[in-house]
């Protein structure tokens, strides 16, 4: 399992959520909402400190991260983190690895 993230993505964390060199930020599995992967849940992220990470991926200075605990939700794909420029806001796609 990887984490790919676009160009359009870390601009995105840097206007919307203030992301500056050191931070990190989580992918979660969070109940509700929808996913292509798994029914009934669907992808959370929030800055946060990694604990048990099981995929991690610098961009800049900026770390983005799994946590083990999360890893079922992605049930063996990538993570591909884009924008939706249309509606502004962060677009996941998901890639059998």
């Amino acid at each position: 399992m990887k984490i790919f993230i676009s160009q359009d993505a870390r601009t995105w964390f840097q206007k919307e959520m203030e992301v500056s060199p050191g931070d990190t930020i989580r992918f979660y599995a969070r109940y509700g909402g929808s996913s292509p992967i798994q029914q009934g849940f669907s992808l959370g992220m929030t800055k946060d400190t990694p604990f048990e990470p099981v995929v991690t991926v610098k961009v800049g200075e900026v770390l983005f991260f799994i946590e083990e605990v999360d890893e079922w939700y992605f049930d063996g794909h990538d993570l591909y983190v884009d924008v939706d420029h249309k509606l502004d806001e962060l677009a996941y796609m998901y890639k059998k690895a």
